[in-house]
C-alpha cells in the first residue's frame, strides 16, 4: 500500500468507482475459489477491472477473476468481488481487507463472504455447504493493527458475533425452503499456500474448528470494524489432510466447486433479497 492514509486511499478508490456505476450498492459479495458463477446471476451489470481501481490489489490465483461487478441480484443493489486477495500471494492484511473498506464507503451494509474450505468433520462430504458460525484466526495477523482511524471504526471492535446471528437464521430459512442441507461450524484460517499437515488438522479439530481455509478472516474483521453485518458460507471442496487417505490439490477444489455451483447459486440467490 502507498504512503497515503487509509482514508485517502479509500476516497480515491470510491471516487473512481462512483464515476463508473449508476447507484450505490447496499449488499457486498466476496466470492471464493471457483464460486464466481454467482456473477452470472447479476442483472444490469457494470464491470470494473481491479487494475483500474486506485490502490486495489489484483488476484493472481486460478479460480479468482480480478473484476468488481456492480448490478442487482433479486432486486438488491449489489457489489460483487469476482476474485479476492490472499496473504499467500504476498499481500499484507491491509491490502487484503482494503476492498471491504471501499464497500463500506460505497454504502454496503451487509456482506456475504464465501470460500472454498477443507472439511474437518467426518460427517462432512465434499460438496457440502457450511454456514460459518465463528472463526479462529490462525493467520496471526489482524488488519486493525497500527494507528486506528476513528472514522473507520472503534479501536477495539467486539467480535462476539463476527457472523450475524440474524443473517445466519435467514440463511437457514432460505436453505430449508430450497430443501438444501446446510452444515454449520467454525472456520479456521491459515496463511497457506501449502495445505495443512495431518498433525495441524488434528490440532484444529481439537480446538473446535470444522473447516479450514486460507482467506475470509481479514475481510470479516475489517467488516465488523466498519459496522457491516457479515454472513459467511464455506463450500467444503475437499476433506482436509489426514481425514482421508489421499493427497490434496487445487484441481480437486475447483472440480468440487464446479459440481456444486448450482445449489450454491440457488442458495445465495434466495438469501440476497433478504439481506
Amino acid at each position: 500500500m502507498s504512503e497515503l492514509s487509509m482514508e485517502q486511499r479509500i476516497r480515491d478508490a470510491v471516487g473512481f468507482i462512483e464515476e463508473e456505476i449508476p447507484y450505490s450498492p447496499e449488499v457486498g459479495l466476496i466470492l471464493g475459489s471457483g464460486l464466481g458463477v454467482l456473477a452470472d446471476a447479476m442483472e444490469d451489470v457494470t464491470v470494473i477491472h481491479y487494475e483500474e481501481i486506485p490502490h486495489f490489489p489484483v488476484s493472481t490465483v486460478e479460480g479468482h477473476a480480478s473484476e468488481l461487478l456492480v448490478g442487482t441480484i433479486g432486486g438488491k443493489k449489489t457489489v460483487l468481488m469476482k476474485g479476492r486477495f490472499h496473504l499467500y500471494e504476498g499481500y499484507d492484511v491491509a491490502a487484503v481487507s482494503f476492498p471491504v473498506r471501499v464497500m463500506k464507503a460505497l454504502g454496503v451494509k451487509s456482506l456475504l463472504v464465501t470460500n472454498a474450505a477443507g472439511g474437518l468433520q467426518a460427517s462432512f462430504s465434499p460438496g457440502d455447504l457450511m454456514l460459518i458460525s465463528d472463526h479462529i484466526n490462525f493467520m496471526f495477523r489482524n488488519p486493525l493493527i497500527g494507528p486506528n482511524e476513528n472514522s473507520l471504526g472503534v479501536r477495539f471492535p467486539d467480535m462476539s458475533e463476527a457472523y450475524s446471528a440474524e443473517l445466519r437464521e435467514l440463511a437457514r430459512e432460505a436453505a430449508s425452503g430450497l430443501g438444501l442441507t446446510l452444515r454449520e461450524g467454525v472456520y479456521a484460517a491459515m496463511t497457506g499456500p501449502s495445505y495443512e499437515t495431518p498433525a495441524e488438522i488434528r490440532m484444529l479439530r481439537m480446538l473446535g474448528a470444522d473447516a479450514v481455509g486460507m482467506s475470509t478472516v481479514p475481510e470479516v474483521i475489517a467488516a465488523r470494524h466498519a459496522g457491516i453485518a457479515v454472513l459467511g458460507i464455506s463450500c467444503i471442496t475437499n476433506m482436509a489432510a489426514g481425514m482421508l487417505d489421499q493427497s490434496l490439490s487445487h484441481a480437486e477444489v475447483m472440480e468440487t466447486a464446479e459440481r456444486v455451483k448450482g445449489s450454491f447459486l440457488e442458495l445465495v440467490k434466495a438469501i440476497i433479497p433478504k439481506l
